[in-house]
């Protein structure tokens, strides 16, 4: 049976049409959601898109945070629904307290949109078991606000739990602490990352393949899940 992975479109959404051709390509069926239902139509997995949800107008992920599909993903995501947060999406998981910390304005205060080499971290979340500890991927980054912080008790415990899942390589496009790019919640079924793994799935547009493996990934996950 084909997974249903849904993908979330808010008022400001950019990338939920990239990141549902993924899922596709991947090999799953997407699901549209909309972020003013709480229903989320039985899906196996729920992937947050990247863009600038309700204008970002208040503080990235701060009005998209009350949407009524997001009090039935935060209380699916404790109960182990797949969620991934990509770029707007990984603000949206800090704003929902499903992951710690906060995404700011990028230290040189400039957008940045270039292709970013990360190297994967942590292989055992839903979203990177198709990679190999060290491994690194070629993916497009392009954020204004996509500084990760936290204090440095938070840095410390996501460092000893295995719970960076990316960093970048090769200079770091925003300032993020300790060069974070992506992180996972205690259980791995939360994923935010701030590169754009769903514009790096097919050769004729990305500059490499290496963003597939984030939604293959997910699919391995649910076929190896308890039902």
């Amino acid at each position: 049976m084909t997974a249903r992975v849904g993908v979330v479109t808010f008022p400001g959404s950019l990338d939920d049409g990239d990141a549902a051709r993924a899922v596709r390509i991947a090999g799953a069926e997407p699901v549209r959601l909309w972020h003013g239902d709480s229903d989320l139509h039985g899906v196996d997995a729920v992937v947050l898109p990247g863009g600038f949800s309700y204008g970002d107008y208040l503080r990235c992920g701060a009005i998209a945070r009350f949407a009524p599909v997001m009090g039935t993903i935060v209380d699916a995501a404790h109960g182990g629904l797949p969620v991934l947060g990509i770029c707007n999406g990984f603000q949206i998981l800090c704003e929902a307290h499903l992951l710690p910390g906060a995404l700011t304005r990028n230290q040189h205060l400039h957008f940045r949109n270039r292709d970013q080499v990360l190297r994967i971290e942590a292989v055992g979340s839903a979203w990177t078991n198709a990679f190999q500890p060290g491994q690194e991927v070629l993916i497009p980054v392009k954020n204004g606000e996509g500084c990760y912080v936290a204090d440095p008790g938070t840095l410390d415990q996501l460092e000893a739990e295995g719970r960076v899942v990316a960093r970048y390589v090769g200079g770091n496009p925003n300032g993020s602490q300790r060069d974070i790019a992506a992180i996972t919640n205690e259980a791995g079924n939360v994923v935010g990352i701030m590169p754009h793994p769903e514009h790096a799935v097919e050769a004729l547009t990305g500059p490499s393949l290496d963003g597939l493996g984030f939604f293959t990934s997910v699919l391995k996950h649910l076929v190896g899940a308890p039902a």
